[in-house]
Formats: structure tokens, C-alpha cells, sequence
């Protein structure tokens, strides 16, 4: 399951908006702000997304941190 504070931890990380993120994964802000929000889940495909925008391995979005 997506950690939700670590998608944002990421994102931020990476000094991306939602809407940054959203642009360069192709996933909508909306479905961005959910996950962090912890509203819904994330499917494996748009782990998979979010994880090739942010430059790591998809596991990285379900750890803790490194």
C-alpha cells in the first residue's frame, strides 16, 4: 500500500507541485491529492507512474525511506 506522507515527502523532495507531479507522471492533480490526503488507494499502474516521475523504484513509494 502507498505510504501517503511519503508520496508527498517525495514530491517535495523533489521540489515538484501536485500539479508538477501530475504533468510529468500523467496522473491528474486531483488523484495526487487524494492519495496524499490518504482518500484512496493507488493502483500498481499509477505507483508505477508516479514512481518513474519521481525517479525511483515504485517500491520506494510503499517503504519508509532509505
Amino acid at each position: 500500500m502507498l505510504k501517503t506522507t511519503r508520496l508527498k515527502e517525495l514530491r517535495e523532495r523533489a521540489a515538484l507541485s501536485q500539479e508538477d507531479l501530475a504533468k510529468k507522471s500523467e496522473v491528474s492533480r486531483a488523484t495526487i491529492a487524494r492519495l496524499e490526503a490518504g482518500e484512496r488507494p493507488a493502483r500498481p499502474s499509477t505507483r508505477r507512474k508516479l514512481a518513474a516521475a519521481l525517479g525511483i523504484p515504485p517500491d520506494e513509494l510503499t517503504n519508509s525511506g532509505a
